[in-house]
């Protein structure tokens, strides 16, 4: 095979030509169809690198929120804590105090009550005394016991008070004057004589005596001149007695 220069050259321009057309047609709209989709590439990578970065602050802002909100949450629940404690405390105070106050309520109560009782107890302990007393006085108390009583009454009349012998004279001293004598037994002559004529020097008005006996007296006398009362008797002295006995606890 021989070497064909002419062929040879024409083939280097075919080739060139090639080339050209190949450059012309085909080579430049590729380039450019290449350069638009890297530009379209690139765009998109830049749109997906914009959505990436916003997703991404928008997670980062999702993730502040969510601790804002956890540390809002834990603030919240610590203060609805502290109120709840505060007001247990203060319920419980409260409590406490009516509880106290209830407790002292009872207190006061119970001892009122045992301090009544007690004394209901001492009282009824002291009249059953007096009354055995008088009982007891019954049996042995006599005329002789009573006329020494009268005549220690007709004694002290010398010591009554005057508001007594004044109020004897304040009414109209022309009107007879009433007086009740009560005995247990009845007055010896003598000794109703001493009586009004000692009741005759302290009171200046006319006087009229009434005599009547009670054996509740046991022994004794009772004098009712208007609105006083003058008494020397063993039925009276022991209820005085356990009164004064009583009030005296």
């Amino acid at each position: 095979m021989e070497f064909n220069t002419t062929t040879f050259i024409l083939e280097i321009i075919n080739f060139l030509v090639l080339i050209w057309i190949l450059q012309r047609l085909f080579y430049k709209p590729i380039l450019g169809t290449i350069a638009k989709r890297k530009q379209h590439i690139d765009q998109s990578l830049e749109e997906a690198k914009k959505l990436h970065d916003e997703a991404e602050e928008q997670r980062k802002l999702y993730e502040n929120r969510q601790q804002l909100w956890e540390q809002e949450k834990k603030a919240a629940q610590s203060e609805l804590h502290q109120q709840f404690e505060a007001e247990r405390s203060t319920q419980l105070e409260k409590l406490r105090s009516e509880l106290e106050q209830e407790r002292q309520k009872a207190k006061v109560t119970l001892t009122r009550q045992q301090e009544e009782f007690q004394q209901q107890v001492e009282k009824q302990a002291l009249e059953n005394g007096a009354r055995f007393a008088g009982l007891l006085l019954q049996q042995t108390a006599g005329p002789e016991v009573e006329n020494r009583l009268v005549a220690m009454l007709i004694d002290e009349l010398n010591a009554l008070p005057e508001t007594a012998k004044i109020s004897f004279q304040a009414t109209d001293t022309k009107k007879s004057l009433n007086v009740k004598v009560t005995s247990a037994y009845p007055l010896t002559t003598d000794l109703v004589q001493q009586l009004e004529q000692k009741l005759g020097q302290l009171i200046t008005r006319p006087m009229s005596f009434q005599y009547q006996q009670d054996s509740a007296l046991i022994a004794g006398i009772r004098i009712d001149i208007g609105a006083w009362v003058l008494h020397a008797n063993v039925g009276q002295e022991l209820a005085g007695f356990a009164e004064i006995a009583y009030e005296s606890e």
